[in-house]
């Protein structure tokens, strides 16, 4: 499984992203190329311990969900999407993409940190876990825009 804090994965989602347009359109999913970019940006944010949303501790992700984040097998095409990182409105795509690409170099800067906080609703994952995760989410969306 990839991870965000490895040199070649980072620099390939690097590289995607910057395929990125204005333009760019989605093959599945409501969400336009502006709102995707905010919306990655929100699981960086907690990773980075700048946000976690008012989450709270859930047995239920932590059992049926928590695996998925991080294993090889793909995410499917229309999954639902936790609400605070739902778009309301559209979104500036350059600004966001900006935003999205500073939290990913802060996040890869981070790569040899050994020890995190618990994800305040999944609990506890390692860095290598949290690594895949990252890689994992940005990688389904950056799919389902063609790059």
């Amino acid at each position: 499984m990839k991870s965000l804090f490895t040199s070649e994965a980072y620099s390939e989602i690097i590289s995607r992203i910057d395929q990125l347009n204005e333009n760019s359109q989605a093959s599945w999913g409501k969400m336009n190329v502006g709102q995707m970019t905010w919306h990655c940006q929100g699981p960086l944010n907690i990773l980075l311990e700048k946000n976690d949303y008012g989450m709270k501790p859930s047995w239920f992700a932590k059992v049926f969900f928590k695996k998925s984040l991080y294993s090889d097998k793909p995410w499917r095409k229309g999954l639902p999407t936790a609400k605070f990182l739902k778009p309301t409105e559209d979104k500036d795509f350059s600004s966001e993409k900006a935003k999205l690409v500073d939290l990913i170099n802060e996040t890869y800067s981070h790569r040899d940190k050994s020890e995190w906080k618990p994800h305040p609703a999944f609990g506890y994952f390692t860095a290598d876990q949290w690594g895949q995760m990252q890689y994992k989410h940005l990688d389904h969306h950056l799919t389902q825009f063609g790059v």
